[in-house]
């Protein structure tokens, strides 16, 4: 039926559709305007998708949008098409993906303008007799002299120079002597930093000026993958580039995979480019990321740096978009709208016709196979830059040195070798706490987590096991519970280890740096900076110190525990193995002084340690794509997981075997259909998990069978009593 006009509004809701509503009393509000509504027996805000002249539901039975939040939308089509995009290619509720799109204050329904309450001199005010106020009043007085020296000013700048002010208020108002006003306190002026000396950047070597000019000779889309060492200065280029847009008046989205990697690089970005750039990640308060994204919709920030959600901000002019350590599993969401941040980059690139650039020293294996079939143009940087040269490699065979405390005997001679020639070392093992567990002497019980198939992990400084999945937490066990006998951790974590190595160096200053030691504000920037400097001569930390970060003293790397990853059970094993061992090795030697790394094994003689010292990451990385080709596993195939939990093992399984039987019944013999199969960690926080897979050659045949069986799960009575979620291009099977 016709309706003149029709509202299709997506709403924060678990359900694949748009909602039609007709247009309020007061106004039609244009695409990409939030407006409230009623939704069922609650009022909700949601935000206009489209404006059509039908809908399929009669008229009679369309409800009417209570109120129009927005005067101008606050998603162009542009953005709104990414939304759609996203909804579809995920397929995931639209109206959970504009949920991610917007800060949350703007889902709470606050303005996008920060409306700030300011007072003025009304025209009886500025001519008052100033003096006989005073007499009559003299805090009036005084009040009044405040505002007509201010011209207009604002409540909170009212309450630090005068506390007590807002009891006069109405006196003067009442004489018609002041007024108050509403306005915006945010300028449209660019984001520069008028303090900040601009310093200059190093000149660049033959490969960087090369893959400088490939990026800058074809305008508009294109995806560029910068391949290079640690330390081969792709900064230099990003920060060339960026310059190109920012002169151009363009803006520059820079996505990096973690908030630990921001530090320096703003503070490069600043003393380089003179400008503040506008911070977009999850350790911001509301009202910060707030102002954040609304600079960048105006267009008055120039340069955006943020993490995987900022690749939703709105930009009036997008130039550039840039994603940093582009290999990195962070990147990809991992609870409730699983995206790619890197992919939807690279989506919404193309809608712009803007470039591209992924940068890393270990590209994904994706990338690598998409630059093989020249969709991605391959820029190499070899070398480092400068006059470093890259680090040496060598194995510590744990079978011939015998680990005290996590420290063989060839680990800690190196250490002390490298502290007293004034280098700096950081030891890393990626797991954090004091031990993985804790275990009976007695009967060798382990301490198992009471809501997940797992092991508690011991922290000895706070005195607690702890569930790393679940965050569940009990005191240390002194005795066992069945048999009353002793306990004692077991194994090795950052915690332990820097017990260790105080124990082994106690004149030298350690740094423990993993999310237990950086969990307030300003701590990871402390530590940071006091290795940067040179002050901490041993770092001790996990995968957050891995990538990104410059550290000129550091000569020597050790990596304990390395053989965590050559025998893991999913197929992307190796190249995260390989991925995390060259990543951190890189922060070596990366000045004048080579650096060394020493990687402690039990297994010195598995193929994978020749692969890599024979030919690095690229060799790594031609074997890996090799093995799966022949076994069809991405990128030369497509991947989805459809997850479920629920309170009982059998509703898991129940729901998943109606959901195969609806992929089934679809014939589509391009399909592969494997499961439904129990999470290798069954149960997580009381919850019982499975899985079904679905992997096809073809990405259209996948997407159809997504489409279809989530649109016959969501009417379903067996969902009722699960949480379930599709997961396209997973990079977690297990």
């Amino acid at each position: 039926m016709n309706t003149g006009c029709v509202l299709r509004v997506a709403i924060n809701a678990p359900l694949s559709r748009l909602f039609d509503y007709l247009p309020p009393d007061d106004g039609k509000p244009l695409p990409g305007c939030r407006v409230l509504v009623p939704f069922g027996r609650q009022r909700q805000i949601g935000l206009v998708m489209e404006l059509v002249p039908h809908s399929e539901v009669p008229i009679s039975k369309l409800r009417k949008a209570t109120a129009v939040l927005d005067d101008k939308p606050l998603l162009n089509e542009a953005d709104r098409w990414l939304v759609s995009f996203t909804s579809d290619y995920y397929h995931h509720p639209i109206g959970e993906v504009v949920a991610a799109a917007l800060p949350a204050l703007l889902r709470q329904g606050k303005p996008l303008e920060s409306l700030v309450r300011k007072i003025s001199a009304t025209a009886e005010g500025a001519a008052a007799d100033l003096n006989m106020i005073r007499k009559r009043a003299p805090r009036q007085g005084a009040l009044l002299t405040i505002i007509r020296n201010a011209d207009s000013i604002s409540f909170a700048e009212l309450d630090e120079v005068m506390p007590g002010w807002r009891r006069l208020k109405k006196n003067l108002a009442d004489k018609s002597l002041i007024e108050e006003f509403v306005s915006s306190e945010d300028s449209d002026q660019p984001n520069t930093c008028a303090n900040v000396e601009q310093t200059d950047g190093p000149q660049l070597n033959r490969d960087q000026a090369a893959a400088l000019q490939a990026i800058r000779s074809r305008p508009g889309f294109r995806v560029s993958l910068i391949d290079g060492v640690t330390g081969s200065g792709k900064t230099e280029i990003y920060l060339h580039l960026i310059r190109d847009m920012i002169d151009a008046g363009r803006q520059v989205l820079v996505l990096v995979p973690e908030i630990g990697l921001t530090p320096q690089l703003v503070e490069r970005f600043r003393t380089r480019l003179g400008l503040e750039p506008v911070l977009l990640h999850s350790a911001l308060s509301s009202t910060a990321r707030l102002a954040g994204w609304r600079a960048a919709h105006r267009g008055s920030a120039q340069l955006i740096l943020g993490t995987r959600s900022a690749v939703f901000v709105p930009m009036k002019t997008p130039g550039l978009i840039i994603v940093d350590e582009e290999h990195d599993g962070s990147l990809k969401q991992q609870e409730g709208l699983r995206y790619s941040a890197r992919d939807l980059a690279i989506v919404r690139g193309k809608k712009h016709d803007i470039p591209v650039v992924l940068g890393s020293a270990t590209p994904s294996l994706e990338s690598l196979q998409r630059c093989r079939e020249d969709a991605y143009q391959h820029l190499k940087l070899p070398s480092r830059a400068g006059r470093a040269v890259p680090p040496l490699l060598r194995l510590v065979d744990l079978t011939k040195h015998q680990a005290g405390d996590g420290l063989s005997a060839p680990v800690i001679s190196a250490i002390a070798e490298n502290i007293g020639q004034g280098g700096q070392v950081l030891v890393f093992l990626n797991r954090r706490g004091f031990a993985p567990t804790l275990i009976c002497t007695g009967c060798g019980k382990i301490a198992d987590c009471s809501r997940c198939d797992a092991r508690m992990t011991v922290h000895a400084n706070r005195n607690k096991l702890m569930c790393h999945h679940c965050g569940a937490s009990r005191a240390i066990d002194s005795k066992c519970p069945d048999c009353g006998s002793s306990c004692k951790p077991l194994g090795q974590g950052t915690e332990r280890l820097e017990d260790s190595l105080r124990a082994q160096f106690p004149e030298d200053t350690i740094t423990r740096i993993d999310s237990d030691t950086t969990r307030l504000r300003g701590t990871m920037k402390k530590a940071l900076a006091e290795a940067t400097t040179g002050k901490t001569k041993i770092l001790v930390g996990t995968q957050m110190l891995s990538k990104g970060h410059h550290f000129p003293n550091l000569t020597l790397v050790v990596i304990i525990n390395a053989d965590q990853g050559l025998f893991s059970t999913d197929f992307r094993g190796s190249e995260r193995l390989a991925q995390s061992l060259i990543q951190v090795a890189g922060r070596s030697g990366r000045e004048a002084r080579q650096g060394q790394v020493l990687i402690q094994t039990a297994f010195a003689h598995h193929p994978f340690w020749s692969e890599l010292f024979s030919g690095g990451y690229e060799r790594v990385a031609t074997v890996a794509l090799a093995e799966r080709e022949k076994a069809a596993w991405p990128p030369f195939s497509r991947l989805a997981l459809l997850r479920a939990s629920a309170a009982r093992r059998e509703d898991t399984h129940a729901f998943l075997e109606s959901a195969r039987k609806i992929a089934e019944d679809m014939k589509m013999g391009d399909v592969r259909i494997l499961g439904p199969v129990s999470a290798p960690m069954e149960r997580r926080a009381g919850r019982y998990r499975a899985q079904l897979l679905l992997q096809s050659r073809q990405r259209r045949s996948l997407h159809d069978m997504l489409s279809h069986v989530r649109a016959a799960l969501e009417g379903s009575t067996s969902a009722r009593r699960v949480r379930w979620s599709i997961d396209v291009d997973p990079i977690e099977l297990f």
